[in-house]
């Protein structure tokens, strides 16, 4: 099984584990590379599955960071519509929570989520832009199989894992 784990924002990653081997990068810098990243990765639709983090805009977060902030999340969204990679958006609160108790400091919580990352995958360089990603994958490798048997996993139904809604 091909589990994709992306962190959309312009400074998160992407990564992809497959039998035990996991590949990880920053965010490409063109749509184009982006597209390229998951066509190269996705050998088999039937046995892949992506998790990608539901995000939205943020209080006191500039107007322009937010266009490209939900630019960017769009372009993912629409990669992995057209390449046929099948996947559930999800809430950092979700995802997380399947990695136990976290500080509430983002900037703590950051650093423990790289630390975390690490120590799952010691040989690949984990950094703050690649950590959550490289988390995410993980825990799709953790809920592909359950997402993937109910009815969540029916075609591109954009719902959360958590609850089920639209």
């Amino acid at each position: 099984m091909i589990n994709i784990g992306i962190d959309p924002g312009i400074n998160g990653g992407v990564a992809i584990i497959e039998n035990g081997h996991i590949d990880v990068t920053a965010c490409p810098d063109t749509v184009k590379d982006m597209a390229d990243y998951i066509k190269n990765a996705k050998w088999d639709c039937i046995n892949t599955f992506c998790i990608i983090e539901r995000v939205h805009s943020m209080p006191n977060q500039g107007v322009a960071s937010t266009f490209k902030f939900g630019m960017n999340y769009g372009q993912w969204l629409g990669i992995l519509a057209s390449s046929g990679v099948p996947y559930k958006e999800v809430t950092p609160q979700v995802w997380m929570k399947s990695y136990g108790s976290l500080p509430k400091d983002k900037k703590a919580r950051k650093t423990r989520l790289k630390h975390l990352a690490q120590s799952l995958y010691p040989n690949v360089k984990v950094t703050l832009k690649t950590a959550d990603a490289i988390l995410l994958a993980n825990y799709c490798k953790q809920v592909a199989p359950d997402i993937r048997e109910s009815s969540l996993s029916v075609g591109f139904a954009h719902k959360d894992v958590k609850d089920g809604r639209d």
